[in-house]
């Protein structure tokens, strides 16, 4: 039988801790979070969450790769505590597993992403 993309996040959520936009709000105060935006270039021009670095889903494992050329300094230390977001929490979730994979053992995702943070009327940036 096929997946959906509930199956992989549902999947992805079996070891992955969500954190809500209220918490990430605490997180963003604590200097040893890197937040990291999964959406894509356009979305992140848009509005992000401050200080955001964004490393969308499709290029991240690229980012994130001890080896490939096109890797990320950021990314290097595997005990980094990180909170990834996107625009619902899909994404998020799935790239936090993506990580997991890699070897980051301190990932979170933001429930409800971008959505749920603009609902709340969160502080958002365009720097």
């Amino acid at each position: 039988m096929p997946k959906s993309l509930h199956d992989f996040v549902t999947q992805a959520l079996l070891t992955v801790k969500e954190v809500t936009p209220e918490e990430v709000v605490e997180l963003q105060k604590d200097p040893s979070y890197t937040i990291i935006d999964v959406r894509e270039p356009d979305e992140f021009d848009a509005g992000h969450l401050g200080g955001a670095i964004n490393f969308p889903r499709g290029f991240l494992e690229v980012r994130a790769d001890l080896e490939h050329y096109k890797r990320d300094e950021r990314l290097a230390d595997r005990s980094q505590k990180i909170v990834c977001y996107c625009g619902g929490g899909h994404r998020s979730a799935l790239a936090a597993k993506t990580l997991q994979h890699m070897g980051f053992t301190h990932v979170l995702s933001m429930k409800e992403g971008w959505t749920g943070w603009v609902t709340r009327e969160l502080p958002t940036t365009q720097d």
